[in-house]
């Protein structure tokens, strides 16, 4: 049954591959989705029978449903995965994915926050985030993003012990649980040690470094929510989520003149491909300084 291969699949996200709940929760709706579809439009329930122009189908009906041909190929990209495992679990003897080609998809620059909006966010006096737990706390959770350019699944995960106060680092448990070491400004350290006697006056015991006002882990929702409301008080862009403090964060490096090589690996990415993404927001910025400096633009 198609249904128990999927389960087969997600335990081995989880316990082998050791995926977030985050990327697992994406690979799950995915493959539901392409399950009901073969099973309502074939009437098939095993995947040894699903051939390449079932899938081409499906792709087709996403992108006649107004599916982005980008959410289309991470659906495909679920799929890809899925079928590499049956193979590998000889549950089938031909992969029909390899008869399908992705959708075609436009290149999106990564939305960041302008340098003179997060200085404003974090400095100037009429943004004021309160002096009691949940304040502070939120004031350091945009910090640490944009110091560090972490992920949201990296941050709820922090421990009190990731944080190295004699070495000014912090230890970041990455995807597929891959450590890495990223250093903390005098600003961030600052703030942390200011958060931890907080945390210990308001009584709570928690060896997670954020926490709620009651003592509990953070959950996803909440942060986003903290990180949106917060830059809408600054800026205008649509996309206002952790991860565009990301985005932000390699940004500004790179446009100061950080080494490509060192942003990857302070991003934590397997690749420098994924890091090169950010030369394009450099390559537009100095675009615009050329047209609106130079004499002859």
């Amino acid at each position: 049954m198609m249904e128990d291969s999927i389960t087969s699949f997600i335990q081995y996200l989880t316990f082998e591959k050791h995926f977030s709940t985050h990327t697992i929760s994406a690979y799950r709706v995915d493959l539901t989705q392409f399950s009901q579809y073969i099973h309502q439009q074939y009437e098939i329930t095993q995947p040894r029978f699903v051939n390449h122009q079932m899938i081409r189908s499906w792709l087709v009906q996403l992108m006649h449903d107004k599916v982005s041909a980008r959410s289309t190929n991470r659906k495909l990209s679920s799929l890809k995965s899925f079928y590499r495992f049956l193979m590998k679990e000889k549950v089938i003897s031909n992969n029909p994915i390899l008869k399908v080609q992705p959708p075609k998809t436009s290149k999106r620059l990564p939305v960041f926050v302008e340098e003179q909006h997060m200085n404003r966010l974090l400095d100037h006096e009429q943004i004021y985030f309160g002096d009691d737990f949940a304040g502070k706390r939120n004031k350091l959770i945009l910090i640490l993003f944009y110091s560090t350019g972490i992920r949201l699944s990296e941050l709820i995960g922090l421990l009190e012990a990731n944080i190295d106060f004699s070495r000014d680092t912090l230890k970041v448990l990455g995807k597929r649980n891959k450590e890495r070491i990223v250093p903390i400004t005098a600003e961030l350290k600052q703030e942390l040690t200011n958060y931890l006697y907080l945390k210990a006056d308001t009584g709570i015991s928690n060896e997670l470094l954020f926490t709620t006002e009651s003592g509990k882990k953070l959950y996803p929702k909440l942060v986003y929510n903290v990180v949106k409301k917060y830059l809408s008080l600054v800026t205008s862009i649509e996309k206002r989520s952790p991860h565009v403090l990301r985005h932000t964060f390699a940004t500004h490096l790179l446009n100061k003149g950080a080494d490509l090589n060192a942003i990857k690996e302070l991003l934590g990415h397997a690749n420098l491909a994924a890091t090169q993404v950010y030369t394009h927001n450099s390559i537009e910025r100095l675009k615009n300084i050329y047209k609106n400096k130079h004499p002859r633009a």
